[in-house]
């Protein structure tokens, strides 16, 4: 009987000390795997405005123990798939309708974090002062992404230009009346203040008309209301919108002093969101 007993003792070290060293290996493991304190921040951003607001906020996040690193795109794709892979932190380039439909196209999994600025969008010309001038069949240019050709045809309609069948994004192939027989010309955005010679009109992103020194109070005929749903945010993956460094880059980004750079630089052709 002694003898059982003490197998059994034995046994139940045996299996104490597995049990623990166990646990000590599993600490060990969460140690070794814990992340490395984040001091970099990666964020994609068109040229103007948003990298010259991300170059103004560089000291304040410097402040944070945050160094931040801006890589420029001309585009509105690659930037949120460098964010989705995994390449960038964040990107501040876009709305939130643009990235609700680049989700559901692309099946990346971006959310918004804060919101910054609004830049409402312009028609401009080479060819015409006003729009009293716009001739019949005359050809106007707007951008080629859902939202933005949506937003962009908005303008025409809400100056009595153009009426449209009831959708949640409008097309040409949506317009419902057209008294003047305007000709919608779809090219990426980029491309449309480059082309403002070839065409009668163009509509144009206000940080794509910036870049072409086109100042939207100078120079566009119309712009766009201020009650705008457009404003431009921070994108990140799903799932770290809460992370420190992340945190940290919106504060900077809603803060006084972006509220009052930006009221000071741009003189009103962008407006805080915040």
């Amino acid at each position: 009987m002694l003898r059982n007993f003490l197998k059994i003792a034995v046994a139940g070290a045996l299996a104490l000390g597995l049990t623990a060293c166990t646990k000590e290996e599993k600490k060990e493991k969460v140690v070794q795997q814990a992340e490395p304190a984040k001091t970099v921040i990666k964020v994609g951003a068109t040229p103007v405005p948003h990298a010259e607001i991300l170059e103004f906020v560089k000291p304040l996040l410097k402040k944070k123990g945050y160094d931040l690193q801006i890589v420029e795109f001309t585009d509105y794709v690659t930037p949120n798939i460098a964010v989705d892979e995994g390449e960038l932190d964040a990107n501040f380039f876009q709305h939130s309708p643009y990235l609700t439909e680049f989700n559901s196209n692309k099946k990346t999994h971006l959310v918004k974090t804060v919101s910054v600025h609004l830049e409402p969008m312009g028609l401009y010309s080479k060819k015409i002062k006003s729009l009293d001038e716009l001739k019949d069949e005359a050809v106007i240019a707007v951008p080629n992404d859902p939202t933005n050709e949506s937003r962009a045809l908005d303008i025409l309609e809400k100056q009595g230009l153009l009426t449209f069948n009831d959708v949640a994004l409008k097309t040409a192939l949506d317009i419902k009346t057209n008294p003047k027989n305007l000709f919608i010309k779809e090219l990426d955005a980029p491309q449309l203040p480059r082309i403002l010679d070839e065409v009668d009109a163009a509509i144009i992103n206000t940080n794509y008309a910036l870049a072409a020194d086109l100042n939207p109070l100078d120079d566009a005929i119309v712009l766009e209301s201020k009650d705008s749903p457009y404003a431009n945010i921070v994108a990140v993956k799903e799932g770290n919108e809460n992370k420190d460094y992340i945190k940290a880059l919106d504060e900077v980004l809603t803060s006084k002093e972006v509220k009052d750079f930006i009221k000071e630089k741009y003189k009103g052709a962008i407006i805080a969101a915040f």
